[in-house]
């Protein structure tokens, strides 16, 4: 069985900065795109954040690029997200998502817990 475990969210002040985690494990054949997406308050739609292909692509949100970053180490088979400069706006549950393949034909798609970031102002 595969598990996304997330950790990093919080709560923090306009201006500040956080870093999210993501680590998979259980029965991993291969991990092809990783991603961040976020649920705003009162929404339940899931929009991209960013996202990071197993070759280092990266993609982001046009409203975040310059303020986040993603990136992801293929040994530990995690992915981060650094949050600068955070915005009351910012303020959601964030989860993670990967595509990762439990045998040679079989890909799927794989959600972390979700992770609550909390910006005041």
């Amino acid at each position: 069985q595969v598990q996304l475990v997330e950790s990093g969210g919080g709560l923090v002040q306009a201006g500040g900065s956080l870093r999210l985690s993501c680590r998979a494990s259980g029965s991993i054949f291969s991990i092809r795109n990783m991603g961040w997406y976020r649920v705003l308050p009162g929404k339940q739609q899931r929009e991209l954040v960013a996202a990071v292909t197993s070759g280092g692509s990266t993609n982001y949100a046009d409203s975040l690029q310059g303020r986040f970053t993603v990136s992801r180490d293929n040994a530990k088979n995690t992915t981060y997200l650094q949050m600068n400069n955070l915005k009351p706006e910012d303020t959601a549950v964030y989860y993670c998502n990967a595509e990762i393949s439990t045998g040679p034909i079989r890909v799927r798609n794989y959600w972390g817990q979700g992770t609550q970031v909390t910006v005041s102002s």
